[in-house]
């Protein structure tokens, strides 16, 4: 199948907006928001990626203004200034990024690519993926797999949950400390395991699901004494220890003032890694208690992108040159569909003249290797006469000469009917040279 429509993309990120416009940007499910996408008319494809801190979606629309009005219903809920658009070329492109990790809070983060590809298979179940998209995100699954096995982007701190793990280092010595992490998924597991191993004495790990709870404390046995608690026992706990992470699903905040209003617990540090948020923000007002959400995380990821700013050229070189061959992929796919509807073309007269000519030479002296002669005749005369056609629409295509395409369309297939702008649909979204056009604001590149 052949790629064909134009990609716009916008996202909300913790660059563009606020953890209160990533809560509002954030749908109910990846599922659920591209099977909504899908519906608006004329949209072909759709990816949406919804993380702690990003929100992104895809479109593969018949032509741009298509796919910036399905996003901008997508988006409705969010201030304008928190949305970051972008057009065919650099939606692409951006998605290579963000798979390799170049885009995430925590340079090279690891967990981004994990998130990729839940997208990818949700997108795909939920009808989602097509042609275009097929090659795009699992071009960038595979970037992003390159960059941290030849580079060294993803070394040291490496997802948001070590983040948090040396932001609470700073307020408290983990040696011999009580660290409570709410949340067992996946970024609850990575911040549990973060503090496990640098060394806190005591963890507690506490979830909706009691098992999930469970198991993940069955998991760091070996590196902490763990406990596995439910929701109901947050009360309790929060007096108890010296620091909590937070990461969990939840629609409205976990803990609030009460939870930590005890005056005769000690002072306590709370990295809070929901979105949205897991802590009320009026808790941050106790004098015991001092708040950090993903915002405060940047002097952390600051250092992180300083140390890996050589890998991070390094990926970005890599970036290019996949990107490149991305590009050409798309293009050698749409050349060998025109090329395969000359050859049909060329393939039906061949079959009707050589019947009528057939026809009219048999009689009892013509035996079926002459038949098989002349057959092979024809072939050969049809793959010569095509042979250089089909060369220089390979040339024309590596060039984006639509022009020439469509030129060969109607020469050997006046009948080619409605797939005569199916090789040209990205020509008709651009300004007629297949230069990249830029929608809407400016990206935050």
């Amino acid at each position: 199948m052949i790629p064909t429509g134009v990609v716009t993309a916008a996202r909300v990120t913790h660059e563009s907006g606020t953890v209160d416009d990533l809560a509002a940007a954030s749908p109910e499910s990846q599922r659920a928001a591209v099977a909504d996408l899908r519906s608006v008319p004329d949209v072909e494809e759709a990816y949406v990626l919804s993380t702690c801190n990003r929100v992104e979606a895809y479109v593969v629309g018949t032509d741009a203004a298509v796919g910036r009005a399905a996003l901008e219903e997508f988006f409705a809920a969010v201030d304008d200034d928190a949305v970051a658009w972008t057009g065919h070329d650099e939606s692409l492109r951006h998605l290579l990024r963000v798979a390799s990790g170049l885009e995430s809070v925590v340079l090279g983060e690891d967990q981004i690519i994990g998130q990729v590809r839940t997208a990818y298979e949700d997108a795909r179940d939920a009808g989602g993926i097509g042609s275009m998209l097929e090659a795009a995100v699992t071009k960038a699954i595979h970037v992003g797999e390159r960059a941290r096995t030849e580079t060294s982007i993803n070394e040291g701190v490496v997802s948001l949950g070590s983040a948090a793990t040396k932001l609470v280092a700073e307020e408290v010595t983990l040696a011999g400390a009580t660290a409570l992490v709410v949340g067992a998924g996946e970024m609850g597991r990575l911040a549990a395991r973060s503090l496990a191993d640098a060394g806190v004495d005591e963890l507690v790990i506490a979830n909706r699901t009691l098992s999930h709870a469970d198991h993940l404390a069955t998991e760091l046995a070996d590196v902490a004494d763990t406990t596995a608690v439910p929701l109901e026992s947050l009360a309790t706990v929060t007096t108890e220890v010296d620091a909590v992470v937070t990461a969990t699903g939840s629609d409205e905040p976990v803990l609030d003032p009460h939870h930590f209003a005890d005056e005769g617990a000690a002072d306590r540090v709370v990295v809070d890694l929901g979105q949205p948020r897991d802590v009320a923000p009026d808790a941050d007002t106790l004098s015991t208690v001092t708040v950090y959400d993903l915002d405060d995380l940047e002097s952390i990821t600051r250092e992180t992108r300083d140390r890996r700013a050589d890998a991070a050229r390094e990926v970005e070189s890599m970036i290019d040159r996949e990107f490149d061959l991305l590009c050409e992929q798309y293009k050698r796919a749409r050349a060998d569909e025109v090329i395969a509807a000359m050859y049909e073309s060329a393939e039906r007269m061949k079959e009707r003249e050589l019947e009528t000519a057939l026809s009219q030479l048999e009689d009892d002296t013509f035996t079926p290797e002459q038949r098989e002669i002349v057959e092979s005749m024809a072939d050969a005369l049809v793959s010569q006469l095509l042979a250089p056609p089909t060369k220089s629409l390979r040339e024309a295509a590596a060039e984006d000469d639509w022009s020439t395409i469509n030129t060969a369309l109607q020469l050997f297939d006046p009948d080619f009917g409605g797939r005569e702008t199916t090789a040209p649909s990205l020509l008709d979204a651009v300004d007629g040279t297949g230069a990249d056009v830029q929608i809407g604001a400016a990206d935050d590149d």
